[in-house]
Order: structure tokens, then sequence, then C-alpha cells
């Protein structure tokens, strides 16, 4: 079942090439992240430095770090903040594979499997009151604002989700609610933080924001299509979690709306009980009903939604790199 791509394009976006135009910045955010997660306590060092370093995308950061230097931000203060977006969702990962139970993350031991709940749980909390230390040193309360409130949302976020587990009967609108808050507001932070501290007109940080809101719906989607058309080895984590854990994402949902009745009725019970007993059946029916290419749709609709966001601004290598990230984000195999 591959992956739908934008008509636009013949050939995914080299993400390597987007970081490496932020890459000496991105240098600065790992140093510091590195010096931030230091903590008396060994625990604390060991499971923070594993799941930070355990090779994720850095998406959010790197989109921070573009928008800052499309603006010729000329301070330092890009760098925190970027690590601060990175401490958060770092912490929301912790926590997340503790709700989920999760053994994989990034083709690795997830922390939990690891260090087991109780740690990973605490870690989160650690890093999460870092980020919130990191913060106090933006001296703006607007920054301050934003970031809390985006904790607040990520938080609603996923408790939605925790809700809407086993729950055959949710909506669309109620899983894209459940992503944007759960995911498409630490990208709608890191677009707006970055031009707020290059003293943006509000007009651009709006449209920044909203590229980053686009951005991240866009990822989600494409995340939760890939469970059931990517392998285990290429996305890193074990094919049809979402399934085993009750998880109503947007290929199931469709392919229960689509099926016929007796595929209508196995879905149903897999969602409502969780497990893995008919995961070969479901993908065929997620295959047969085109639930990966409608995911892929709604999601290559999202990122032309963040591309359009940013047509009044300034062409930069930069802004290029940032229309690149929001093809990436739909392209992508992993």
């Amino acid at each position: 079942m591959p992956m739908p791509k934008l008509q636009s394009e013949t050939s995914t976006p080299d993400i390597q090439a987007i970081k490496a135009l932020v890459a000496d910045d991105m240098r600065a955010v790992d140093d510091l992240i590195r010096t931030s997660l230091y903590s008396e306590v060994s625990l604390i060092n060991q499971l923070g430095h594993y799941i930070v370093n355990s090779g994720g995308k850095r998406l959010r950061p790197t989109l921070l770090l573009l928008v800052a230097q499309h603006f010729n931000y000329p301070g330092e203060q890009h760098i925190n903040l970027a690590a601060i977006i990175e401490f958060i969702h770092t912490a929301t990962l912790l926590h997340d594979d503790v709700v989920d139970a999760s053994r994989l993350r990034r083709g690795k031991e997830t922390a939990n499997q690891r260090w087991g709940n109780e740690a990973s749980v605490l870690v989160g909390d650690f890093v999460y009151s870092r980020a919130f230390q990191m913060m106090v040193k933006a001296n703006s309360m607007r920054i301050l604002k934003i970031l809390s409130d985006t904790t607040n949302v990520i938080a609603e976020g996923e408790v939605m989700q925790l809700l809407n587990r086993h729950d055959h009967e949710t909506s669309e609108s109620r899983y894209l609610e459940v992503i944007r808050n759960k995911t498409a507001k630490l990208f709608e932070a890191a677009g707006k933080l970055a031009a707020i501290i290059s003293e943006r007109p509000e007009d651009e940080i709006e449209a920044l924001g909203t590229y980053g809101r686009h951005l991240g719906t866009a990822f989600q989607l494409v995340d939760d299509a890939l469970d059931y058309a990517a392998s285990s080895k290429a996305l890193g984590k074990n094919i049809g979690d979402d399934l085993a854990e009750g998880k109503p994402t947007l290929p199931l949902l469709y392919a229960m709306w689509h099926g016929n009745e007796s595929e209508s009725r196995i879905i149903k019970a897999a969602i409502t009980n969780g497990g893995l007993d008919n995961i070969q059946a479901i993908r065929d029916v997620i295959e047969s009903t085109g639930a990966i290419a409608y995911t892929s749709a709604l999601a290559n609709r999202e990122a032309e939604l963040a591309i359009s966001a940013l047509e009044n601004l300034e062409d930069t290598a930069y802004l290029r790199a940032m229309q690149s990230l929001a093809r990436f984000a739909v392209e992508r195999a992993y």
C-alpha cells in the first residue's frame, strides 16, 4: 500500500538537505539539551539521554530554527526555545509509551520497556519541569503563555485520545481534534515562537502558526496511515500498534465505514477489544476500501494548506525548506 504523493512533486524531499540549512544551530540545541538534562540522579541522566538520543526526526525544533533563520533572527533565544520544544515532545513520548504499553520506538526499546513505567513517568515529569525552568530565560510572558497553553492542550489531546480508545463510534471530526491538540499544537507553537522572537508583525506570526498547525496535522495523518502501510523496520515500531491498543485512527475508521457488513463487524470488534487477531484481514479491508489513499489525500490537503500559509512571506532558502518540509511530511515512508 504505497503512500500517494503530492501531485506537484516527483521525488520525496531530502530531509537531510533541509536540516543542513540549520545544522550549526541544531548542534547548539543538542549541546543545550545535553547540558540541561544533567541531574545528580543517575537514572534521570541515563533515561533522559536514551530517549533524546534515540534518533528522532527533530522536525519541531527544525521548524523553529528554519523560521528564525528565515527572519534573520540575530540572538540566541531560538536555541533555547528549540530545546524547550524538543523537551516537551520528549516528555509526551515518555508518557505516551507508558499509556500505550509500547515496546518499540524508532527501532529501539522504549524507555518504559527498558526501565519500567514508574521511571518513565517520573523522568517525563522531570523533562517537563526542566522545560518550564528554561522558559523563564525567555523573559517573556507571551512566550510563557504560548508554551504553557500548548502543554495544556497537548495533555487535553492525550486524554481525548484515551477516551476515544475502544470506541468504534469515534467520528472523523473527533479524530482530527485529537490530532490537532496532541500533535499539531506543538508544531504551531514552534512556528509562532520563532516569529515572535524575530519581532515580526502579527499577520506573519499567525501565518507561521497556521503553517505549523497544518504541517503537524499532515504529519500525524501520515503516521497513522503508516501504521498499516509501512514495514516495522522502516517505521521503527511494531506495525499494528494502534490496532492492538484499540485506537480508532482514520484508516481503520474509514475501512469500517466503507467495508461490507462482515468486514465492518471485524473492525468494530478489533477497535472495541484491541489485539491483533485479525490484523491481516483488517489490512486487506483497509487496502480494498482505499482507506490509506483517503488518509493520504487528507494529509496532502493539510500539507498544501501549510504551504499556502507561507505565500505572503519573502522567498528565501529557509522558506523553500519549509515548503519542502511539508512535502516530506506526507511523502515519507517512515
